[in-house]
């Protein structure tokens, strides 16, 4: 028995098997209606803002000026998750109270956060552990279990441009996590610490840092059950038409 993440795809593996994590099932079930206006939006704004670029790109031709076009709301939103990243690591050891060497274009992101962290008396119980639950088959990665103002939360650091509602289901699902597992012991399933009564989004910007609360009821984890079984099946379901018939003959 085992849980093992992977950091370079951020895959998970439980019992030898992959695993879906959490994050992976809510992007795969959920729609986000928002996504393509979104993209279609990024390849405008740089037609509009560096025509010198579009004349660049146009000299090299329809189909390779085409993918680069097509590759730029991609290579923002990567941009967008190494500075995410970043911010992890470093809110990681910062809410431990360690000292840390800061990037100048991340200081004020950390520097929200610190005042944060001081301002709501954040007491950390748990950072960045890997979590399962074998019955319902999906693992995940949770930010920070910490106790504010005498309650426990199951809080997740993001640093998007805005917070949604589908994180209440993310951290919902960890908080239903069967056990979690220590980075170096993998085979030890340990139990969640008890007694997370709420869920929240801590909002990590260049202008400050906010606390979203989540609904805490347990009826994000009831969707996400829901959710996570229509990404499950994603492939099924695209089997359900089959090869067209041409002959009457075959209509038995």
């Amino acid at each position: 028995m085992s849980l093992k993440f992977s950091t370079g795809n951020h895959s998970y593996h439980l019992d030898k098997k992959a695993c879906p994590g959490v994050t992976s099932l809510l992007g795969k079930g959920l729609p986000k209606p928002a996504i393509p206006y979104w993209a279609a939006k990024c390849v405008a704004e740089y037609v509009a803002d560096y025509p010198d670029g579009v004349e660049t790109l146009r000299g090299m031709g329809r189909e390779p000026m085409v993918a680069a076009l097509k590759g730029m709301p991609w290579q923002k939103r990567d941009e967008a998750a190494v500075r995410g990243t970043d911010v992890h690591a470093i809110a990681e050891q910062v809410v431990h109270g360690q000292q840390v060497d800061v990037p100048e274009h991340l200081h004020a992101h950390v520097q929200g956060y610190v005042d944060w962290l001081d301002a709501f008396k954040v007491e950390p119980v748990l950072t960045e552990r890997s979590v399962g639950n074998r019955t319902l088959w999906y693992a995940g990665r949770f930010d920070l279990i910490a106790d504010m103002g005498g309650t426990r939360w199951m809080l997740d650091v993001k640093t998007s441009k805005a917070v949604y509602g589908e994180t209440a289901m993310q951290t919902d699902a960890y908080r239903n996590a069967e056990f979690y597992v220590e980075e170096d012991d993998p085979e030890t399933e340990l139990p969640l610490p008890l007694g997370i009564e709420r869920l929240g989004v801590i909002h990590v910007t260049d202008y400050g840092t906010q606390l979203y609360p989540l609904q805490s009821d347990g009826a994000p984890f009831r969707i996400f059950k829901h959710v996570a079984y229509l990404a499950k099946n994603a492939d099924i379901i695209k089997g359900f038409i089959s090869d067209p018939i041409t002959e009457i003959g075959d209509l038995s």
